[in-house]
C-alpha cells in the first residue's frame, strides 16, 4: 500500500471438521494476526469454516445454519479491522447448495464468489452436495444483502491498482480457470480458498501450476490450502500455500505445517506489465459486479513495505540457476555472432583486448563462435593497443588470455599515433581532458577498424549495457563496431561470466582470468601511478552493482525515481546510505537522459535479457528529452 506494495496473507488454521464455532475462533485469531502483520487481505482454505471432509453432513440444516452463524458472528468480530478477509463457507439459496467464499471487510459482506468447477472424480466427489456458480445474484446470508455467483470483482478505491478475484480449488485446475477472465476485467490479485489432498508428486505440480497461471494473467496469486485436522478417513491434506506474482514464487508454506504466511506483491508492476504487453487485452464483461471497498487512511499510512530486493536483479541468487544462467548466455552470444559470421562468410573477427572485463568476454564469445563454426581460432585476431593509462597488469593479462585460448595476438601501441594526432589538432598532452582521453579511444577503434578491413574480417565490440545506459563510452570510439556480443550484458553480470569461464578453465588461463575479476574496472585513459591504475570508472560513475539496479527497475517496469530509491536504500542497507543512494541515483538520470544519442545508432548485437537498450528492438527514446521531471522528483527525496 506504499510504493504499489500490498501485503497478501495465506492462512491455514488447524480444522475441526464441522465444529463451526472452534473453527470461527481460530479464523479470528489469525485474522487478527493478519491485521497486526499489515495484511491487506488474508484468505482462508475452502470451506475452512465447517471443514472440507464433512462429507453428507453437508446435506444437513444444522451445519449449514450453524456455518451462517458463525459467518455472521466473524463478521461482528472483525467489524473494527481494517483487512479484506475471505473465509471458505457452504451457501443454501433457492434449492441449490454452493461452495463459496465469504468476502468481507470492516464487518460489511462485500461478496460470496461460489465455486464455478464442480470436482467429480478420483477421490472427489463434490457434485454430491454442491451446484457449480450460477451468474451473480443479490442474495441475503449471515444477515446482510450480498452478491453470490460468479464473476465478482472487488475494486479498491484508494489503492491504485488493488482489484481482488476470488476462483476456488478446482477452478485453477480446469482448462479455463475463471481467475482469467477476473484479471481481464481487473483482478490484480486472485485469491484461491483450496482444499487439495496431498499424493505423491502433486506439490511440484501445484506450485508450477500457481507460478504458471500468475505469469500467464500477470497477476499476483495466492493459493490457500487446508491440513490439519481435515478428515484423514481417505485423504490427507497438507495446508500448501503459496503466493506467487508473475511467474514467480515469492513465498510457500512448508508441507503438514498451519499459520499465517505473507508476501508482499507488486501491484504497481503487474498493472505496468499489463500496459507493456499488448498481448494483455482487458475486458468489461457485462455479467462482472464490481463491489468497491476502501481502507482508512491510518492503514494506507501505517503500512512498512517488508519485501526484500536482489541487489543483483540480473543475477540469479542460487549457485545452479546461476551456472546454468552463464552457460545460457555464453552460448546465445556465441550463436549470435557464429550467425553473423555465417550470413556474410566471415572467417576472421578482430577484438580489442585491454584485459578487461568486457574484452576479455568478448574474445571468449568469440572463440566460442569460432567453434561451432569449426573455424581455425587462428582467424581471431586479438590486439593490445597499450598507450598513456596501460599497466603492465591488464597487459599481460591480455597477451596470456590470448594465448591460452590460441587466437593470433599483436601489440600495436598507439602513443606515437596520439601524440600525432594530438599536435594536428592543437591538444596539449599536459592537459588530462576529455579530449586527451577520447583521441586514445577513437585511435583505437581506427585501428580495429582499418585491421578488420585489411584482413578481410569484422570488428568485435566489448562495451557491456551499463557503459551504454551511462553513456561512459566515447561516441564513435569504443561506442563502435561492427558486431557487440555484450551489449545486452549488464556489468554485473559480465562479472558472473568471466567467473563461470574461470571456473569452467584450467591453469594459465584460469589465473588470469581470475586476475582480471581483480582488476579495478578503468578504461586506462590516464597515466598511471605508481604504475597501478589511476582511473577507477566506479569512482567516477558510481558503483556498478547500484546502477545495474537502477537500470533493472527504470527499464523493465518504468518505476519512478522515488520508488526505485527507496527500493536500493532497503536492498543495500549497511553498504550504502540514502544520501549515496541518492547521488548516485541522480547521477544515473541525468547521465542515462543526456547519452540517448550514443545508444541511437548502436551496432547489432543479440538480446540475451529482458532489459537491452537497442534502438531498434526493446528501447526507443529521443536524445534531446528532458530529465527536468526526473530531477524534480530526485530533489524532493
Amino acid at each position: 500500500m506504499k510504493d504499489g506494495l500490498f501485503r497478501i496473507g495465506a492462512a491455514t488454521p488447524c480444522v475441526a471438521v464441522a465444529h463451526v464455532e472452534e473453527n470461527r475462533r481460530r479464523i479470528l485469531q489469525l485474522i487478527r494476526q493478519g491485521a497486526e502483520e499489515g495484511c491487506g487481505v488474508v484468505c482462508f482454505p475452502e470451506l475452512s469454516m465447517t471443514g472440507y471432509t464433512c462429507g453428507d453432513l453437508f446435506r444437513d440444516r444444522t451445519l449449514l445454519a450453524g456455518a451462517e452463524q458463525a459467518l455472521a458472528a466473524l463478521l461482528k468480530d472483525t467489524a473494527d479491522l481494517d483487512l479484506v478477509c475471505v473465509v471458505g463457507v457452504p451457501v443454501p439459496w433457492q434449492g441449490a447448495l454452493y461452495n463459496c467464499g465469504a468476502v468481507f471487510h470492516r464487518g460489511r459482506l462485500l461478496g460470496l464468489p461460489a465455486k464455478v468447477c464442480i470436482p467429480n472424480y478420483s477421490e472427489f466427489y463434490e457434485a454430491r452436495h454442491f451446484t457449480p456458480a450460477p451468474a451473480a445474484q443479490e442474495i441475503t446470508y449471515a444477515g446482510q444483502r450480498t452478491w453470490l455467483g460468479r464473476g465478482l470483482l472487488f475494486p479498491c478505491e484508494n489503492v491504485p491498482d488493488l482489484c481482488l478475484g476470488v476462483e476456488i480449488c478446482e477452478d485453477l485446475w480446469s482448462p479455463v480457470p475463471p481467475s482469467t477472465d477476473l484479471a481481464r476485467n481487473g483482478a490484480t490479485v486472485l485469491l484461491n480458498p483450496s482444499c487439495s489432498d496431498e499424493t505423491i508428486g502433486k506439490a511440484e505440480y501445484r506450485r508450477e501450476l500457481v507460478r504458471q497461471h500468475s505469469g500467464r494473467l500477470l497477476a499476483a496469486y495466492a493459493y490457500v490450502d487446508s491440513g490439519l485436522g481435515e478428515s484423514t478417513t481417505d485423504m490427507v491434506f497438507a495446508g500448501h500455500d503459496l503466493i506467487a506474482e508473475n511467474g514467480s514464487l515469492l513465498e510457500e508454506s512448508q508441507l503438514f505445517t498451519t499459520g499465517l504466511l505473507t508476501a508482499d506483491v507488486d501491484l504497481e508492476r503487474l498493472s505496468q506489465e499489463r500496459r507493456r504487453m499488448n498481448t494483455w487485452v482487458p475486458a468489461q464483461d457485462r455479467d462482472v459486479v464490481r463491489v468497491s471497498f476502501r481502507y482508512e487512511a491510518a492503514t494506507l499510512e501505517a503500512f512498512q513495505p517488508q519485501r526484500n530486493f536482489a541487489r543483483t536483479p540480473f543475477v540469479p541468487q542460487d549457485a545452479v540457476g546461476l551456472s546454468d544462467r552463464c552457460q545460457l548466455i555464453l552460448t546465445m552470444q556465441s550463436v549470435g555472432l557464429a550467425s553473423r559470421l555465417s550470413a556474410i562468410g566471415g572467417k576472421v573477427a578482430v577484438v580489442g583486448l585491454s584485459g578487461g572485463l568486457d574484452s576479455t568476454l568478448a574474445l571468449l564469445v568469440t572463440a566460442r563462435a569460432f567453434d561451432r563454426l569449426g573455424l581455425d581460432r587462428k582467424g581471431i585476431h586479438a590486439l593490445s593497443m597499450p598507450c598513456f593509462g596501460t599497466t603492465s597488469r591488464t597487459k599481460s593479462n591480455a597477451q596470456r588470455i590470448a594465448e591460452e585460448l590460441g587466437v593470433s595476438f599483436r601489440e600495436v601501441s598507439i602513443e606515437k599515433a596520439v601524440r600525432q594526432h594530438f599536435w594536428d589538432i592543437g591538444q596539449e598532452e599536459t592537459s588530462l581532458d576529455v579530449t586527451f582521453e577520447n583521441a586514445q579511444a577513437r585511435e583505437r577503434t581506427q585501428v580495429l577498424m582499418d585491421t578488420a578491413n585489411r584482413l578481410g574480417g569484422i570488428v568485435i565490440g566489448t562495451g557491456d549495457l551499463s557503459e551504454l545506459a551511462l553513456g561512459w563510452a566515447t561516441y564513435n570510439g569504443d561506442h563502435m563496431s561492427m558486431y557487440g556480443v555484450n551489449a545486452s550484458i549488464p556489468k554485473t553480470l559480465v562479472r558472473h561470466l568471466v567467473r563461470y569461464a574461470a571456473d569452467h578453465s584450467e591453469n594459465r588461463l584460469r589465473e588470469a582470468l581470475l586476475d582480471v575479476l581483480d582488476t579495478p574496472v578503468s578504461p586506462e585513459l590516464l597515466p598511471p601511478k605508481d604504475g597501478e591504475i589511476a582511473q577507477k570508472t566506479e569512482e567516477l560513475v558510481g558503483p556498478y552493482e547500484l546502477h545495474d539496479f537502477f537500470l533493472y527497475y527504470m527499464l523493465r517496469f518504468g518505476f519512478a525515481p522515488g520508488k526505485i530509491y527507496r527500493m536500493a536504500c532497503r536492498a543495500f542497507a549497511g553498504e550504502y546510505d540514502g544520501p549515496t543512494v541518492k547521488k548516485w541515483l541522480t547521477a544515473f538520470y541525468r547521465r542515462f537522459f543526456t547519452q540517448q544519442f550514443k545508444r541511437s545508432c548502436l551496432p547489432d548485437g543479440p538480446k540475451v535479457g529482458s532489459v537491452t537498450l537497442s534502438p531498434r528492438g526493446d528501447w526507443r527514446m529521443p536524445s534531446d528529452a528532458s530529465w527536468a521531471l526526473w530531477k524534480q522528483e530526485l530533489e524532493q527525496l
